[in-house]
């Protein structure tokens, strides 16, 4: 590649539709595939999505969650065994094919079916309980028109929970406890604040009693939903007959529990730190922490290379590579690294070595280090957790400070014009719901308990409960 080849990101973080789509193609995050609505996940991204995998992988493993593998295609008939998850999911299947006895098989939108129907045979008595399952695996919902790679396409990653217990305080208890882990590993991870909420009976999972919600709120205004943790009472084990035999010889119906996160964490990742210079990793969650780049003459390679081999060695706790690629100026890489997010440049050239020190520059900020070569080290990991923390604190008052209470409906009606998160008494309804949608084009992201009486903005009636009303994708 000649320098005259050197492009870097060509649109403005302002103009943000753009921007993500140049971010995702100039950062080798994502390409577009042959089909409408699906996307390729290149090396980088994929990266991002093992280390998430890593970290929650090992969360549930010391839950006791078990790791399964459940086939793509389920009978047309496991979906219409539950009444409210059959109308829900209706519209987002695909079937492909035919079984021999004339059933049509759909490639899974989310699996419930078809477990709950092994449920059935694997759960006999108390002893059998809790059962907690886990896969990690794709799946397919085709009814989307509007796709963004990551944050809304047909086919996606995912993992996906499934647990069974004895009674409903356990249920409660496991819903609860999995949304306040994937609340954390948001922060620790990923440096996005993302808020939690119950969501309401008209925007709660198709089937469930009770959904819980991360929500996160994107540079555009649009709330993005990052995962969802559901109590799905007994609705799923009376239509598939899992019973127990309980400790009081009875037989009893499992209370049900299900959960996930996606890839979509991976659009959120890019559109909350990404800039103009194009995409800014959070070095926890990033593949490589640091890259070297020596910058040398003909006549000072071999000395630079040689040094910069014990420097690699020094940095042995740190994700770190050498960028020793010909060809290509200390400026294309540069560049290269800045577009990729890398969250530490380290820079060794003759006059560092002469003067004993090496420049160290910050991704998310621009700043320049120069330290002491005996100090690389000890340095480099300081400023990984720096960069961690100022992500996760400029993300998190950008949030607070887009989050405003509207008392009336043109309230609501300008907050989000602005790209805003709106709190407002919101009767929890399928009513009230529907003609929110209908006057703002928003819904309700979730729902909480207010101490006092207020409002409705869209139906009028008193209530004790308050929604954050936003766009979304």
């Amino acid at each position: 590649m000649k320098e005259k080849d050197i492009k870097g990101i060509m649109s403005k973080k302002s103009d943000l539709s753009a921007w993500y789509s140049d971010v995702l193609l100039k950062a080798e995050l994502a390409d577009y595939a042959p089909t409408k609505g699906f996307m390729i996940i290149r090396p980088t991204a994929y990266a991002i999505w093992e280390q998430i995998q890593a970290r929650f992988d090992a969360i549930l493993k010391e839950k006791a969650v078990k790791n399964v593998y459940f086939p793509l295609l389920i009978p047309e008939s496991f979906f219409k065994r539950e009444a409210e998850h059959a109308k829900g999911f209706a519209p987002e299947l695909a079937y492909v094919q035919e079984t021999e006895e004339g059933e049509r098989l759909a490639i899974r939108p989310t699996s419930e079916t078809i477990m709950y129907d092994s449920f059935s045979k694997w759960i006999r008595s108390h002893r059998d309980l809790p059962l907690k399952l886990n896969q990690w695996c794709n799946v397919l919902r085709w009814e989307v028109k509007q796709t963004k790679p990551f944050l809304r396409t047909r086919e996606f990653l995912w993992q996906e929970g499934h647990c069974a217990f004895a009674t409903e305080r356990e249920a409660e208890a496991n819903m609860m406890e999995i949304i306040l882990e994937y609340q954390t590993l948001c922060k620790e991870l990923l440096a996005l604040p993302v808020m939690i909420g119950r969501k309401s009976v008209s925007e709660k999972f198709a089937g469930a009693v009770k959904t819980m919600t991360i929500e996160g709120l994107m540079p555009d205004g649009k709330a993005l939903q990052c995962g969802t943790s559901h109590n799905l009472g007994q609705g799923f084990a009376k239509a598939f007959n899992v019973w127990f035999k309980g400790e009081d010889a009875k037989e009893h119906l499992v209370w049900q529990t299900s959960w996930g996160i996606s890839t979509r964490l991976i659009g959120a990742v890019v559109m909350v730190h990404g800039d103009d210079k194009g995409l800014v990793l959070p070095p926890r969650v990033a593949a490589q922490q640091a890259v070297i780049v020596p910058i040398y003459t003909e006549s000072t390679k071999s000395e630079v290379v040689r040094r910069v081999r014990e420097l690699e060695k020094q940095l042995k706790h740190v994700r770190c590579f050498v960028d020793e690629r010909e060809g290509y100026s200390p400026g294309w890489k540069f560049n290269e690294w800045e577009v990729k997010g890398i969250p530490l440049r380290i820079e060794l050239g003759p006059k560092d070595i002469e003067k004993k020190q090496v420049v160290i520059v910050r991704r998310d900020s621009g700043e320049k280090v120069i330290v002491g070569e005996k100090e690389v080290a000890k340095t480099t990991e300081r400023l990984l957790g720096e960069i961690q923390d100022a992500l996760y604190r400029k993300a998190e008052h950008t949030l607070r400070n887009k989050i405003i209470e509207g008392k009336r409906l043109k309230d609501v009606q300008a907050g989000l014009e602005k790209g805003l998160f709106v709190k407002a008494y919101l009767e929890d309804s399928v009513a009230a719901e529907k003609g929110l949608k209908e006057k703002t084009g928003a819904n309700s992201r979730f729902i909480e308990d207010a101490n006092r009486e207020g409002i409705c903005v869209i139906t009028g009636k008193k209530v004790k409960t308050i929604g954050y009303i936003a766009k979304n994708y």
